[in-house]
């Protein structure tokens, strides 16, 4: 193994990145434990500021956050440790065309607060299947909905976030892959069985800043060691590997020459990796379904005090993301201009010495930087923001996941469950996602050539656009009803499986390696075929519900976005099963008060350990009192309050259309 190693070590750069591998000076060490001081510190704060014993404290943070910290918390929660080896790996293989992903949620982050969270509001939801399940009554839509989110938060997201996280990890300590899963898994659920919602947001707050200024502080040395913005324009186009010839294959130079469009946002829509149709209408399907009825970003909005926070949160949301085409992306393609031997090799058995995979290296770029360039102590500083950026998505993702079961299937299992048993569910199921999420990471390290950004973006357009069809017309279209609903998003996954099985089966395929795949099941760019799947599931929606009964009015009061300022009594939909679920927990309540002293006086007896362990999690053995029938009558009648302040209102309007303008200048600048 040493041979091989040092041949790949003969390139200078090459052999200082592996002087410098591993972290391990007082400096480093001092900046990675005070963070996870900081982290933590701030983690027991929030566990005392807010009830975490209840399902509206545990999930929604009691609705009791203000702007900035819901702001920073779907930042935190969208760029996790994926986005800086993702983004950062794609630019340094095909340029800047992948930063489209990220600045054309700035217009889509506004649709969620202005359009979307006000209808969510006066539903009274917790869950998006619940909004769903209100809206068109039954149960298959929302089970679905739960369990397709489930699987997509496994594969796309957690699965992702944990290799790309141990990618950089590996690279900077030398530990084995699954050691760095394991060991960062451990912290971040800790910080989320234990906290809920309100923890996991004050705690993306602070990593927030973090990763802010960790990025920009690399982004610096790095364009000084490249020699600035114009010497980048210049080197990047000539950032060939020296070894790039090999007896066993016939490598063109297609394989390992930089794209000539490299530095074009909008390209070919054609022969372009990233085709312009695609980018500018494919990103926008994907990202409705993201931003606008994912349930780690809607999560988030819910637990605002007010609207106008809400809106407020999604601005400063928005202009954050306007950071990663900068301290992300550009700095991949500086590593590769640094670095073209081991982040643009092209030789299989190179890469696999260099990387561990034989499809590319591209996903070390971000790494590679980091443990070269930077200084002692700022080289811990960069690892603690890759831990920041991994736990606070990975912490958001867990949270988020456990509220979709325990709200939308264990509740739908045990109808009975109260407070304390749903508190224990959501917590359990965090370590059964984790388990299988890790299983999926060898798939996810193989997938796309290497390339990470670009495994999440497919997988995601052939399971996503359906979901953002039906919610997009649940929301604005009433006559939309829930046949309609079913079998466009069964439909709908139909088409998306018949493209992502086949894909799966025979390989993405790379520029050595093409994927034998057919022409016709593969050979449609996954944007292209976003757009077909949204529009398809569209119309078969529409079709099914104008063939159908329509909905009455007095079902869809503040459900849809023309009657979300109706004060009229709605007949819920669901509200019978509802009416069932209450039943059964106040007959769980009566026969536990009879056992109420009994449990007091076990409680006293109980070892301290197990009082503690209670407590860290929020857990009280004593029964959570139901409301009684008047209760929750009176409770009913109460109206979601989306009303706002004009001064407020109009201050966060006027900064939603100077966030727009920075936008539409940027894309013109970079088309």
């Amino acid at each position: 193994m040493e041979n091989p190693m040092s041949a790949v070590t003969e390139n200078p750069s090459s052999g200082a990145v592996r002087e410098m591998v591993s972290v391990n000076n007082v400096f480093d060490i001092s900046v990675i434990v005070g963070y996870f001081v900081l982290v933590i510190g701030v983690g027991i704060w929030s566990m005392f500021k807010t009830n975490r014993g209840t399902v509206g404290g545990y999930f929604l943070a009691g609705q009791t956050m203000t702007w900035w910290p819901v702001g920073a918390s779907l930042f935190a929660s969208n760029i996790g440790s994926g986005h800086f080896v993702g983004l950062a790996g794609t630019g340094a293989a095909r340029g800047i065309a992948v930063g489209g992903f990220e600045w054309n949620a700035l217009f889509i982050v506004l649709l969620l607060g202005w359009l979307f969270v006000p209808v969510y509001l006066t539903a009274g939801v917790i869950t998006m299947p619940q909004y769903l399940k209100k809206r068109f009554g039954g149960t298959r839509i929302s089970l679905y909905l739960s369990v397709i989110s489930l699987f997509l938060y496994i594969f796309t997201k957690i699965s992702v976030d944990m290799f790309s996280g141990a990618v950089f990890i590996q690279q900077a300590l030398g530990w084995n892959i699954y050691v760095a899963v394991i060991a960062l898994l451990s912290i971040t659920a800790l910080y989320t069985v234990t906290g809920g919602l309100a923890a996991l947001m004050y705690t993306d707050t602070v990593q927030t800043f973090v990763i802010i200024a960790g990025a920009f502080v690399l982004t610096g040395f790095a364009f000084f060691e490249v020699g600035g913005y114009n010497s980048l324009l210049e080197k990047y186009r000539s950032a060939i590997p020296s070894t790039f010839q090999s007896e066993r294959y016939n490598i063109t130079p297609e394989c390992y020459t930089p794209r000539a469009d490299a530095f074009q946002l909008l390209r070919d829509p054609v022969t372009g990796d990233l085709p312009w149709p695609g980018v500018i209408f494919g990103i926008a399907i994907i990202g409705g379904w993201y931003w606008c009825s994912d349930q780690v970003i809607v999560q988030r909005c819910l637990a605002a005090c007010s609207l106008t926070h809400v809106k407020a949160g999604c601005i400063l949301c928005g202009y954050l993301k306007l950071l990663p085409m900068f301290l992300m992306v550009f700095p991949g393609m500086i590593s590769r201009v640094l670095f073209p031997d081991e982040v643009g090799c092209v030789v299989p058995e190179l890469c696999q010495q260099v990387c561990g995979t034989d499809v590319g290296c591209s996903n070390i770029a971000y790494p590679k930087l980091v443990v070269t360039i930077m200084p002692n102590g700022l080289r811990g500083l960069m690892l603690a923001v890759m831990l920041a950026a991994l736990m606070s998505s990975l912490a958001s993702i867990f949270n988020s996941s456990s509220t979709l079961f325990t709200m939308d299937i264990w509740t739908r299992l045990r109808p009975q469950a109260r407070e304390g048993e749903l508190m224990v569910v959501g917590r359990v199921w965090v370590l059964v996602i984790v388990a299988v999420s890790i299983c999926w990471i060898p798939v996810v390290q193989a997938a796309q050539s290497g390339q990470l950004f670009d495994y999440i973006q497919s997988v995601t357009s052939y399971l996503a656009p359906p979901i953002a069809a039906v919610f997009f017309l649940a929301v604005f279209v009433k006559r939309v009803n829930e046949q309609g609903a079913f079998w466009g998003l069964i439909g709908g996954l139909a088409m998306g499986l018949c493209r992502m099985v086949p894909e799966f089966w025979f390989g993405s395929g790379s520029c050595l390696f093409p994927s034998n795949c057919p022409t016709l099941v593969c050979g449609v760019h996954y944007l292209y075929y976003a757009m077909i799947l949204f529009a398809c599931t569209s119309v078969l929606t529409l079709f099914v519900s104008y063939c159908t009964p329509a909905i009455e009015d007095k079902h869809l009061y503040r459900l849809v976005f023309s009657l979300r300022h109706s004060k009229e009594k709605r007949d819920d939909l669901d509200g019978k099963q509802e009416e069932n679920k209450r039943m059964a927990r106040r007959e769980a309540q009566e026969k536990s008060r009879d056992k109420s002293v009994d449990s007091l006086g076990a409680e006293e007896t109980k070892p301290c350990i197990c009082r503690l362990v209670g407590w860290f999690c929020g857990v009280s053995s004593s029964p959570a009192p139901e409301l009684t029938e008047e209760e929750f009558t009176e409770e009913a009648k109460k109206l979601p309050d989306i009303s706002e302040e004009p001064f407020w209102r109009n201050i966060v309007d006027a900064n939603a259309l100077v966030m727009m303008a920075v936008a539409v200048f940027l894309w013109g600048y970079y088309a």
